[in-house]
């Protein structure tokens, strides 16, 4: 695994590691600071940690990762991975309490894909499906009155 990062992580990965629990996401990304935008202007997520190995982001208590290519250079899936291949078929991401419209306005400005703007659905909620750098679809939704 090929690292980028020079000096200390903010924590000892082994100590984060055990630190993780229930569902885990682990995004694998082309590289971290140019997919940081849309986390944080469309998602309205909090960036713990980043480096251009990784970055942790957090939002109302759901907390996933970002990988680098590069850093799975030596996993079988790294020739996968660093192809054209649309990413996240079949997976809606799904971030509950995060406002669509806000979500789809920012993602607009930042030149973003919207696959839905903004719609109230029949079981109940507001959502928009928006698809980030790497081709992974977000869908930020909210219940509807």
């Amino acid at each position: 695994m090929t690292k980028l990062r020079t000096g200390d992580p903010w924590m000892p990965a082994p100590d984060y590691g055990r630190s993780l629990e229930g569902l885990g996401i682990n995004l694998l990304v082309r590289e971290i600071e140019p997919a940081l935008p849309f986390h944080r202007a469309v998602l309205d997520a909090e960036v713990v940690y980043g480096d251009p190995d990784i970055a942790v982001l957090r939002r109302e208590g759901v907390e996933w990762m970002l990988h680098a290519h590069h850093t799975y250079d030596s996993h079988p899936w790294y020739s996968t991975v660093t192809s054209d291949v649309k990413r996240g078929i079949g997976v809606e991401l799904r971030l509950h309490g995060r406002d669509p419209d806000a979500a789809e306005s920012a993602a607009r400005r930042l030149g973003f894909e919207i696959i839905q703007s903004a719609t109230d659905k029949p079981h109940g909620l507001r959502e928009a499906y928006i698809v980030d750098r790497d081709g992974y679809v977000w869908v930020p939704d909210v219940p509807t009155a």
